[in-house]
């Protein structure tokens, strides 16, 4: 089987689970960071994981192309974030699984002394953060924090022992609320970190949209895999997790035609936008 031009070889799982020798890590049940790694051409899941990412494919294929454009839209976010407005400090929650690119490497890359707190409770995750979300420069500082979104308030008290709550931060959730069923939940966390952060931070966010029929039907195959249930929103409800902040043009959008590097591009199935707190 071959998923993003890689060959998926049989007993990788086992060689994974020696390198990763943690109790806590459940190869039996999907996880999706591991998912999304699969979808993105990676080689850190396992097969109950390349089975559920299977599921929702064979339903909505153009996902593989969408989790692609996500780690570009990150890219092009932590871009502008650290290149035209000056943040240095970056509040990363729902981190994922490293792939290329991650926030630290782009924001360090332009800005050496950035301070990024990346946050998660995945146990595979946190495994591979040890290993490889790690300073790029001397001048900056990379950590990270064993937590669960659904608790703001330990989030923030945690990033406090590592980023300056009196200077801008920028506060990330990439993809990771559709995973909270509850809307109302999902906006009250979003709203308690905001406020949490001081004036001229910024908000960056985007999640799937369910806009398109096919992508609705794969919800429930994915689901049926045992996997966490991912709730795609329409775009009005996405637009909500702004108010109060001010959109930065182009505004809620295709995460593939939010500022775009030149190419052009066809829109997905997720939305994003990056907003600045008065």
């Amino acid at each position: 089987m071959r998923r993003g031009g890689r060959d998926v070889v049989d007993g990788q799982d086992d060689e994974r689970n020696r390198v990763l020798d943690s109790a806590r890590i459940d190869s039996t049940v999907p996880a999706s960071a591991r998912i999304w790694n699969y979808w993105m051409g990676g080689k850190d899941n396992y097969a109950v994981d390349r089975l559920a990412g299977d599921a929702w494919a064979e339903v909505n294929p153009e996902i593989v192309n969408e989790a692609r454009q996500s780690r570009q839209f990150l890219i092009r976010v932590v871009q502008y974030l650290a290149g035209e407005t000056g943040i240095r400090q970056f509040l990363d929650i729902g981190t994922g699984l490293p792939t290329m690119q991650n926030t630290h490497e782009v924001a360090q890359g332009i800005a050496p002394e950035s301070r990024i707190v990346y946050v998660d409770n995945d146990p595979m995750v946190l495994a591979h953060a040890r290993a490889l979300l790690t300073n790029t420069t001397p001048g900056g500082v990379t950590t990270y924090l064993d937590a669960d979104a659904r608790n703001p308030e330990r989030i923030i008290a945690d990033a406090h022992n590592v980023l300056n709550f009196n200077e801008p931060i920028a506060v990330m959730f990439m993809g990771i609320l559709g995973h909270l069923a509850d809307y109302d939940e999902a906006r009250s966390i979003v709203s308690r970190v905001m406020t949490a952060v001081p004036s001229g931070s910024h908000l960056a966010l985007y999640d799937g949209v369910n806009t398109d029929e096919a992508k609705v039907e794969a919800e429930t195959a994915y689901a049926d895999t045992g996997a966490i249930a991912y709730h795609n929103r329409s775009p009005e409800q996405i637009s909500r997790f702004f108010e109060g902040l001010e959109l930065i043009p182009p505004g809620l959008i295709s995460i593939s035609q939010w500022r775009p590097d030149g190419e052009t591009v066809k829109p997905t199935g997720s939305y994003g936008a990056v907003a600045r707190k008065p």
